[in-house]
């Protein structure tokens, strides 16, 4: 039970440092764009926080799927790719 709880609990503070990266990458967007007058740098730093945010929500999809897989009984490779194909 408290193996679970600490999963839940990096699992959380994984995507709150995910929310931190992207919220600092938006400030800094700010400063560059506005305050030092570098436009450039500021629309590409301006870019990082939905790359940011999409790795985040990958990397969950992904231990959300494996977590999914180990319940379930294991299965040719013929049935596996026709349940993702559909």
């Amino acid at each position: 039970m408290s193996e679970q709880k600490q999963m839940a609990k990096a699992e959380e503070s994984g995507a709150d440092l995910a929310l931190l990266a992207a919220g600092a990458s938006v400030l800094l967007s700010w400063y560059q764009f506005f305050v030092r007058g570098n436009r450039t740098r500021g629309l590409f730093i301006g870019l990082w926080p939905p790359t940011i945010l999409a790795f985040s929500s990958y990397l969950r999809q992904k231990a959300m799927s494996d977590k999914v897989e180990s319940f379930m009984p294991s299965s040719s490779a013929s049935n596996t790719i026709s349940r993702i194909l559909g």
